[in-house]
């Protein structure tokens, strides 16, 4: 469904589901200021390498599905997309939203992230489980003073 992705040194899938609420839980949005929001999280996205690959809100939040590039931190993204987005929301709808935010505030302070895509965590375990672990120090030897007896 979403394509890998490559960087320098990696290759990754890295997504996650991001989801911020306006403080107070307030009802701002309106589909236009939707849009825009969606706009400007897309650009902040490309800035920090990384993909907006889905994007859908309601009244009072917001959710975003990113790429996130290994070498970002997801509290730095969201840092850069709740910090920008606020500022341009409200220098370019003020008038419409003084009344119900105040505070030089947009967002609530706290986010929710969850990581998505790829195998289910059970059948990750079952795989890190199952992998073949190379013999002890003392399997090793024991091993070639037996192969010396026989030969």
């Amino acid at each position: 469904m979403y394509e890998w992705r490559t960087g320098r040194r990696c290759l990754f899938k890295n997504n996650a589901h991001l989801v911020f609420v306006t403080k107070y839980r307030k009802g701002v949005f309106t589909k236009e200021m939707l849009d825009r929001t969606k706009e400007i999280m897309e650009e902040t996205c490309q800035q920090m390498d990384c993909e907006l690959l889905e994007f859908g809100g309601e009244h009072d939040h917001v959710h975003l599905m990113v790429s996130i590039h290994p070498k970002v931190a997801v509290s730095n993204l969201v840092g850069k997309l709740k910090g920008k987005s606020s500022y341009m929301l409200r220098r370019e709808y003020w008038e419409r939203i003084k009344t119900m935010l105040w505070g030089n505030h947009f967002w609530s302070p706290s986010y929710c992230v969850v990581s998505c895509g790829g195998a289910s965590l059970d059948v990750v375990k079952q795989y890190i489980e199952n992998q073949n672990t190379p013999p002890s120090e003392r399997a090793v030897k024991t091993s070639r003073a037996l192969s010396q007896i026989k030969d």
